[in-house]
Formats: C-alpha cells, sequence, structure tokens
C-alpha cells in the first residue's frame, strides 16, 4: 500500500471486515496548517446551532501541525466579542465511513474549563438533524475533572444528558502523556477503549432507527472547547492549553 502525500484515504487498501486494514490517516508529519484534502473547520461559536453555551471562538488558526504533532490551542484572547479562542476540526465531506476502528492518539489539555472532543457525527445531519444523526464521543475531557475521561452515545433514544455514558477514571496523567483513544464499530456493536482497554460498550439488543442510526457514515471531529455544558466553570487564571494529536487513524 502507498499512502498519498497528503495523508488521507490509503491507496490500494483493501478492507476485509475485520477492521485490521488502514484506510485513512492523517499522521500530521508536514508542519503549518493541517492537511486541507482531509480538515474543514466550524467557524464562529456556534450559539443557537451547534454550540453547548461555550465561551470560545473557533478559528482556523488555532490549529497547526509542529514537530509531528498536531496542535489545537485554546487561549485566552479577545476575539469578536469573545474571551477565548479554539478550533473545531472534522472532515465533513472530506472523509466518512461505516464500521471501522478508529485510534487517534492524543496529549489531552489541562485548566479548569477546557473540554476536549474526539468524536463523530452522522453524515446525513444535513437532512435528519440532531440527534437523529447519530453521534459517537469517542472521548471527552473536563480540565475540572482532571484524571476521568469519558465516552457516550446521542441518538433519538437518547441525547443531552445521554444515559448511553461512561467515564474511565484511571487515565490520571491525559494532560501529560499520550494515550490512544478508540472506537471498534460493527454491525452490532460500539467498543470505546483507552490504550486497547474496552472501557464500554453500546449494543442495543433491538436495533431500531431510533437507538441504532450506526448503520450510515459518519464523520470525524476533534475541537477543545471551553466552558459550556461540559466543560463548566473556566479557571480566571487559565491562559493557553492544547490538545495534541500524533496520529488519527481509521481500519476497516
Amino acid at each position: 500500500m502507498e499512502q498519498n502525500s497528503c495523508p488521507g484515504t490509503i491507496t490500494g487498501a483493501t478492507p476485509v471486515g475485520e477492521n485490521e486494514v488502514l484506510i485513512w490517516s492523517d499522521e500530521f508529519e508536514t508542519s503549518g496548517n493541517p492537511c486541507n484534502d482531509n480538515w474543514l473547520y466550524d467557524i464562529g461559536n456556534g450559539s443557537g446551532g451547534w454550540g453547548n453555551n461555550e465561551s470560545q471562538y473557533y478559528t482556523r488558526e488555532n490549529a497547526i501541525v509542529q514537530d509531528n504533532v498536531l496542535k489545537i490551542k485554546a487561549k485566552k484572547e479577545t476575539y469578536r466579542g469573545y474571551s477565548y479562542t479554539s478550533s473545531r476540526m472534522k472532515t465533513q465531506n472530506k472523509f466518512s465511513f461505516t464500521y471501522g476502528r478508529v485510534e487517534v492518539r492524543a496529549k489531552l489539555p489541562s485548566g479548569g474549563g477546557t473540554w476536549p472532543g474526539i468524536w463523530m457525527l452522522g453524515d446525513d445531519i444535513t437532512t435528519v438533524g440532531w440527534p437523529g444523526c447519530g453521534e459517537i464521543d469517542i472521548m471527552e475531557h473536563r480540565g475540572n475533572n482532571q484524571g476521568v475521561t469519558s465516552s457516550a452515545i446521542h441518538m433519538a433514544a437518547g441525547y443531552g444528558n445521554t444515559p448511553f455514558v461512561h467515564e474511565r477514571d484511571r487515565v490520571s496523567d491525559v494532560s501529560t502523556n499520550f494515550h490512544t483513544y478508540g472506537i471498534d464499530w460493527t454491525k452490532d456493536k460500539i467498543d470505546f477503549t483507552v490504550d486497547g482497554f474496552v472501557h464500554y460498550t453500546y449494543s442495543p439488543a433491538n436495533k431500531t432507527n431510533s437507538n441504532w442510526p450506526f448503520n450510515k457514515p459518519q464523520f470525524i471531529i476533534l475541537n477543545v472547547a471551553m466552558g459550556g455544558s461540559l466543560g463548566g466553570a473556566i479557571d480566571p487564571a487559565f491562559a493557553e492549553s492544547s490538545m495534541e494529536i500524533d496520529y488519527v487513524r481509521v481500519y476497516q
């Protein structure tokens, strides 16, 4: 197999249905702006739309590749009427897939009010909306609860304060060391993993459109929010912190 000069779809990859063949990746090997062939950006605050009462303004400039690592930087700065800036990247209209194994090796930001996310949304959000499109939260973290990461599912049968959530409380060094956050998604279930350890499985016995919209393509999102419904109170002393991503890989 050969990789494109700008990573993304792996040419020559032949999925075998066991989620073991690498079909797409970004290794962040070229310094500067993230690869335009792989990523789009949500710009603004999203209030009244896709935001969650967050305090940051998303820009393109807060995402940068340095030393083979993607850095999504949350900063305390006044910008367009907001007190913080950050970035929200997505593969929407660039790459999506149905079933597969996702691995994202990341080091998370620190500071009260930081809310990094590695997650996915259904391609059909533009037609059926949220939560009907389905949301897979591979990893979320709250700087106000430093040693705990969480994974969750949102869909018509449970969303917002969803009951389909599980916290992983044995990753105390999430902001000082890299860990691999992932899912193994098949037609039967979604396993959520940290460093290969399955800490939560979502697998409704009787799958319906309401509880299993996960038989259609989804795209990947990387972001760091500030405050909001999950991030909570922002530490007044917060100045800047980053989510660092070593790689994003998708296998089928």
